[in-house]
């Protein structure tokens, strides 16, 4: 296996491993809604908000080094002859 195709792999690994994280946060923030008291309405709705945002926005990152990873990786191995 030639370099920039290992490091072709191992980008999409990581790509798949940041989509993978965006998963507990997703899922902690769902459960902090549902266990929380009706009086703390507007700061469960905020926190909800910003754990689904922040776990959407990892979940792009994700994807987009997913599919940018032949593009990282030549980028990264330009001078590597095939």
């Amino acid at each position: 296996m030639k370099s920039k195709q290992l490091a072709n792999v191992l980008i999409k690994m990581l790509g798949l491993s940041v989509c993978l994280y965006a998963i507990p946060s997703c899922v902690t923030g769902i459960l902090f809604a549902l266990s929380s008291t009706m009086s703390k309405a507007d700061i469960t709705v905020i926190r909800v908000f910003s754990s689904a945002v922040g776990a959407g926005v990892q979940a792009i990152i994700g994807i987009m080094i997913i599919c940018k990873s032949q593009k990282i990786a030549d980028m990264m191995f330009k001078t590597d002859d095939e």
